[in-house]
């Protein structure tokens, strides 16, 4: 099939990729101004594969989306690997971490309740398991708490970075067109219509994020993320710090990066990182590991991300189009599902 792809974002990219290789010939349009130019959302993620600690602001079907996506990354990983071995992409499933300081009891234990309250029995092994000080210690030596610590065993993680480039290169030896400095007006069946001229598709796939207004009602969430160069600190898992005002996240790269975010405002402002959101966000994360007094702070960055009223995901399909839209903070976690899905029903 002949397939036209508006937007080259995280879905647009897995989108080319798995459609290229199936043999269709595909062409992707984003108004950014290159492959590496950062513009979507999916860029600036710390990429946490979290499906159970994002059930406390998600339903059961991105939770279980999620699960699934793990799964799915697995493969990815691997065939991107065979296609452009020198692009090689971080991904690994050693589980998560939950934290709380001592005092912060509170905000934990409401936590933990919510997820257990949302977790289907059948799904009983990704449940929270308390860690004793000394079993944490043994697992994250850099960490530092006097308080409490779950492990969620089956979450994983993903460099966001590295992944967003070896797909464009994957894709690309497979024959996807890129057409850059193209924004789309308009799709309708089979058609996509750009501000240069219209292109006839025998099928199109709408994956703009916040580009997709006016025709979805869709807004932009503001995240703000630091990059840290800690090479005294070993760090192994994702953590969350569960604070009663803030959710700070910890995520280790490669190259003894930690990757520290993120904020959660509801602007569609691009502007550089606020300095409440720097004291906040460093506040924490010194707070769980104190070496990180001595990191450098390499990069700092904001995105907005793509959500609906209900700030869940949405699928929809008709004739010669499929929209993919809303992934709010859970681009990461769910795409591979909903690609699969969108490619299923196609």
């Amino acid at each position: 099939m002949k397939i036209g792809i508006a937007g080259a974002g995280l879905l647009g990219r897995l989108l080319a990729l798995q459609l290229a290789r199936a043999g269709n010939k595909v062409t992707v349009f984003d108004p950014a101004n290159g492959p590496e130019h950062r513009v979507a959302a999916g860029w600036t993620a710390a990429g946490m594969l979290s499906p159970m600690a994002e059930l406390e602001t998600a339903n059961l079907s991105v939770f279980e989306q999620g699960v699934c996506s793990l799964a799915l990354w697995q493969g990815i990983v691997s065939e991107l690997q065979d296609i452009a071995p020198s692009h090689p992409v971080m991904f690994k499933q050693m589980g998560s971490l939950l934290l709380a300081h001592k005092g912060d009891e509170g905000a934990a234990k409401r936590m933990i309740d919510l997820l257990a309250h949302k977790t289907p029995s059948h799904y009983a092994e990704h449940a929270p398991q308390a860690m004793s000080s000394e079993a944490l210690r043994s697992a994250e030596p850099a960490i530092h708490t006097s308080g409490s610590a779950w492990l969620l065993p089956h979450e994983g993680q993903i460099d966001a970075v590295q992944a967003m480039t070896a797909m464009t290169v994957a894709a690309t030896t497979l024959g996807v067109t890129w057409l850059w400095n193209e924004s789309v007006t308009s799709l309708s069946q089979g058609v996509i219509k750009t501000t240069k001229q219209d292109f006839q598709f025998d099928w199109v796939f709408d994956v703009r994020g916040t580009g997709a207004k006016p025709d979805l009602q869709v807004r932009g969430v503001r995240g703000e993320i630091f990059w840290l160069h800690a090479p005294n600190v070993e760090l192994q898992r994702p953590i969350r710090l569960l604070h009663p005002r803030h959710r700070v996240y910890l995520v280790p790269r490669d190259s003894n990066r930690i990757v520290v975010g993120a904020s959660e405002i509801e602007s569609e402002d691009r502007s550089p990182i606020s300095l409440r959101s720097t004291v906040e966000l460093l506040a924490a994360a010194h707070s769980v590991i104190p070496e990180l007094a001595e990191a450098r702070i390499i990069h700092s960055e904001t995105n907005l991300r793509p959500a609906l009223l209900d700030n869940l995901p949405r699928l929809e399909s008709q004739d010669g189009i499929t929209r993919i839209n809303g992934l709010f903070r859970h681009g990461w976690l769910i795409a591979p599902a909903l690609v699969a899905q969108a490619l299923e029903a196609l």
